[in-house]
């Protein structure tokens, strides 16, 4: 689907609030609430917004403790248990399949060092991992949840 300069518009807008009401949302890029509906369901079924959600605040969850952790397998094509451990552990927020020296890089946030060893021990005790390396996040300098978007040229 290419995207026009309303389209990118619409989505920034909602980048910034997924919870802004058409009304308002057909405010802000000039639009009537029925235009606006309509590019909506259009984005939607084209699988450009895949979902809504919200993001919560670690440090008021208090999960004051985020991770990255590098793996590097024995033998990467046998990662079924792997997997399954990585699905299973709601601290692991997101697992990148990577080149490099490592296989694997997750980003972890857990409330403490000690739930923190909890789960490394955990994912070390997976048979098929050969070493990790563990770097804590000290501050965040950005942190988008999304692309961004941009007008497709026609």
């Amino acid at each position: 689907m290419a995207l026009d300069t309303i389209d990118v518009k619409i989505l920034e807008v909602l980048q910034e609030n997924a919870r802004v009401s058409i009304s308002e949302l057909s405010k802000q890029v000039n639009l009537s609430l029925s235009a606006v509906s309509e590019r909506l369901k259009k984005l939607e079924s084209s699988s450009i917004i895949e979902q809504y959600t919200t993001v919560l605040n670690s440090a008021a969850m208090e999960k004051d403790l985020s991770v990255i952790m590098m793996i590097s397998m024995e033998d990467p094509s046998k990662t079924e248990e792997f997997d399954k451990l990585v699905h299973s552990l709601d601290e692991i927020l997101e697992c990148h399949y990577i080149t490099g020296e490592y296989d694997y890089v997750l980003k972890i946030t857990t409330k403490n060092t000690t739930t923190l060893e909890q789960l490394m021990n955990k994912i070390k005790s997976v048979e098929s991992i050969k070493h990790t390396q563990t770097n804590v996040i000290l501050s965040t300098l950005k942190n988008k949840h999304s692309v961004a978007p941009i007008a497709t040229k026609l």
